[in-house]
């Protein structure tokens, strides 16, 4: 640029040659014609300085852009990595803070069980009295406190026995435990009807081809000690009852009890392999009483099925020990109980009651001449142990 402009002065300073190169003065014509051309090219000159100059400018500034631009350029890309680095962030925070997943609502716990002791593991010990009234007649006795989890009375409460139907309160818990829809239906089969009537078991009086409900199943397996509800109800879980044994026996080991407890079946038939003893089924009970669906259907009273072809008005059904044990002073409330009979148990019951005062107990006993005997056994335990 500074070139341009020395020339152009140069240029502008340079007098006019007034001769020819013999010495001769130019005429008037020539003289016109050479100021022509060198105002021509003076011109020329200047025009071509202003369009350097322009051009120098022009460039200049568009410099000056581009170097904004790749500042602000470099800058986004800073913000940008900027926000990179807070969107990971904000994933770790939302990954850290996801709900926990939802407990199924069969699993909930009852509001009873706040006051259990925890864990499945009772002794029997020198403080625990030996039940020697004659008013009790059954051979097996046992009275537990769930509060803090003792041994309050007890006759051959740790000798094996075989259960008979109240194997069915493992049943109730472990279907209520798998199951996700109580309105879903299972068909009864011609297979279960066989099973049942050949083993003379107690039953509902659902038809084969009857399409139940599951939660008419529950009710069916514990208040009519119904060995078709229970079938179904095994089937409908774990596809057999074999695999329902074996979901049935895993629990037992969840609890802790399987050095002394084990079943073969999810009715209660007697089976040389088929024992607990009473202080097994006291804390299967406890187990089932914290459940807050097995509490609800272990304390009912009565019910009635749904309407279903066979059973148009459907089947009503009964909760007979707590029937028949309601208006017997047993220092409380017995609020949930299961009974059960095999000749080589006779008849067994296991009890849940709330005393006057709070206390949570179970009691169960096992070797009882009849069903009504059963019952005053465990008024007589209740009135003695818990007043």
């Amino acid at each position: 640029m500074l070139y341009s402009f020395v020339g152009w002065y140069k240029i502008l300073n340079n007098k006019i040659n007034y001769r020819k190169r013999d010495g001769q003065r130019l005429t008037i014509s020539e003289y016109k014609k050479r100021r022509k051309v060198e105002i021509i090219r003076r011109l020329s000159l200047f025009s071509l300085s202003v369009v350097l100059v322009l051009v120098m400018i022009i460039s200049a500034v568009i410099n000056f852009k581009n170097t904004d631009k790749n500042e602000d350029t470099s800058a986004n890309a800073d913000e940008s990595v900027s926000m990179a680095s807070e969107t990971v962030i904000v994933d770790t925070i939302v990954e850290e803070s996801q709900e926990p997943e939802e407990i199924s609502p069969y699993k909930e716990k009852s509001l009873d069980s706040a006051s259990f002791f925890e864990g499945y593991k009772v002794e029997v010990s020198d403080s625990t009295d030996y039940i020697n009234s004659e008013n009790v007649l059954s051979t097996y006795a046992l009275l537990v406190n769930l509060d803090n989890g003792t041994a309050v009375a007890s006759k051959e409460g740790t000798v094996r026995i075989n259960p008979a139907s109240m194997t069915k309160i493992l049943t109730l818990l472990v279907a209520a435990e798998h199951i996700t829809d109580l309105d879903d239906t299972f068909e009864m089969t011609q297979e279960i009807g066989d099973f049942v009537y050949s083993h003379d078991c107690s039953a509902v009086g659902f038809s084969v081809g009857e399409k139940l409900t599951v939660r008419d199943l529950l009710y069916g397996t514990i208040l009519p000690s119904g060995g078709d509800a229970a079938m179904c109800l095994a089937e409908y879980v774990a596809g057999s009852q074999e695999a329902f044994v074996d979901m049935m026996n895993d629990k037992l080991t969840e609890l802790g009890l399987s050095d002394s407890a084990h079943f073969t079946n999810c009715i209660g038939i007697y089976n040389e392999d088929h024992y607990c003893t009473l202080m097994d089924m006291a804390m299967i009970l406890k187990a089932a009483e914290e459940n807050n669906l097995c509490h609800e259907v272990l304390s009912t009273r009565v019910y009635t099925t749904s309407n279903t072809v066979e059973h148009p008005e459907g089947i009503t059904i009964s909760n007979w020990f707590i029937r028949r044990i309601e208006d017997k002073d047993t220092h409380g409330e017995v609020v949930g109980a299961k009974t059960g009979f095999v000749v080589q148990s006779g008849c067994c019951g296991a009890s849940y009651q709330i005393s006057n005062d709070g206390t949570h107990y179970i009691c169960v006993t096992a070797d009882a001449w009849s069903s009504w005997r059963c019952i005053y056994d465990h008024v007589e335990i209740y009135d003695t142990y818990t007043s």
